[in-house]
């Protein structure tokens, strides 16, 4: 049997979920919390324990160590570790019922702390029993990366430890995937939910594996020849593809919440490069080269919120040079055009920037404070904030925006 699809597929999928985890300790180390190092926790191990299952990996390990199929208990280990934190995952995932505001993890109180404590402790006692039994089953000669579990599981204490470690990871599959069920029925539509829905059917589809690795052990215990398959075909299909899964649930909420900072920066360029125009002294620095703006990748909720904050300022200056006359012809345009209260403010505040742009540039006076209008979503939230000033900068491109502003003459 050859080992190179082994090879690839257990090495790509441990990269790509090691650079998952990467990504998640990172966040956590920006914003330290409980959860997210659990979340990291999680996808590290079992992503450690792909690319120790690697055939390539594996005799590596051996060969280093002199044990035979010692890269096997390093394995199981790893989704031991999976197992635990997946347990401790769902008591501190808060339900979405039970959230106040963006909180998204239970507060670490002292009854939370007894509740993971207990958990992680009937992990970390059975532990020591795993590695205890593996030892009792050796020693394990030849080398068998894929054909462990029915090569060796004749031998009682082996297969022992090997039902034992398919019960725990059985037993956390099935409780993350219960959670994440729940939490996900109580979501509104979104990235949020449909990550959530991915870790419930990649755990879920695990599960395939188990019954597969169970079946085998027991089959081969009891003198059944011929069972490999079940534990090196099928049994690691249901896994990858529900590592796969699991990856993409922990990745995917990330990878939208990354694409839209990064569609709200570059959005909110032309309404930024408006205000820029009129008073550079707003800006930190001057504006970027166009590639320099598409090949943003770094720090994009900073530069985002940057550039938010210079436009305000930059409307806040240009105040007393807009022209109620452009506010009303927008609001009138607005109410004919029958447009949404957000885009009729979105419409509104454009029309006024760029006639206060336009009255700065011709060097007219100044209008004094009680002459001059206030705008729309000056009191927004600041979650709602830059979704409002993303819209803003749309219109300065729209045709909508010239039409407002003839209505300045009637």
């Amino acid at each position: 049997m050859s080992e190179l699809p082994y090879n690839l597929a257990y090495l790509s999928i441990g990269c790509a979920a090691w650079v998952v985890a990467g990504l998640k300790l990172r966040a956590w180390r920006r914003e330290p919390s409980f959860g997210l190092l659990v979340v990291a926790l999680a996808v590290a191990s079992p992503s450690t324990s792909f690319l120790l299952a690697s055939p390539l990996l594996y005799r590596a390990i051996d060969h280093v160590t002199g044990v035979g199929n010692l890269a096997t208990l390093l394995v199981y280990l790893g989704i031991i570790g999976f197992s635990a934190a997946a347990v401790v995952l769902a008591l501190v995932w808060s339900p979405p019922e039970e959230r106040s505001g963006t909180e998204v993890w239970a507060p670490l109180d002292d009854r939370l702390r007894r509740r993971v404590r207990r958990r992680t402790a009937v992990f970390a006692a059975l532990v020591p029993v795993l590695v205890a039994l593996f030892l009792i089953g050796g020693p394990y000669r030849p080398e068998t990366p894929l054909t462990f579990d029915t090569t060796f599981a004749p031998r009682a204490a082996t297969a022992l430890f090997l039902t034992l470690y398919q019960g725990l990871y059985a037993f956390s599959l099935i409780d993350i995937g219960r959670v994440c069920l729940g939490h996900a029925a109580r979501l509104p539509a979104g990235w949020l939910r449909r990550g959530i829905r991915f870790i419930a059917a990649g755990a879920l589809t695990a599960c395939g594996y188990v019954v597969c690795k169970v079946a085998a052990i027991a089959l081969a215990y009891a003198g059944v020849n011929d069972v490999e398959w079940l534990s090196t075909a099928l049994g690691p299909l249901f896994a990858a593809l529900g590592a796969v899964g699991i990856t993409l649930g922990f990745a995917g909420p990330a990878g939208a919440a990354w694409t839209q900072r990064r569609r709200d920066f570059r959005a909110l360029r032309p309404l930024w490069d408006l205000v820029y125009r009129a008073d550079r002294r707003l800006a930190l620095e001057g504006p970027s080269p166009a590639w320099r703006e598409r090949a943003a990748l770094r720090d994009l909720e900073w530069r985002t919120t940057r550039r938010g904050l210079e436009i305000r300022d930059g409307q806040l200056t240009l105040r007393p040079w807009i022209d109620p006359a452009a506010v009303r012809g927008a609001e009138r345009f607005a109410a004919e055009a029958a447009l949404g209260t957000d885009e009729r403010d979105a419409l509104v505040v454009a029309a006024a920037l760029r006639s206060a742009v336009g009255a700065l540039a011709a060097g007219a006076v100044p209008r004094p404070r009680e002459e001059q209008p206030v705008l729309p979503g000056l009191d927004a939230d600041p979650a709602e904030e830059r979704a409002h000033l993303v819209l803003v900068a749309s219109f300065l491109q729209s045709p909508l925006l010239e039409r407002a502003l003839a209505e300045q003459a009637r």
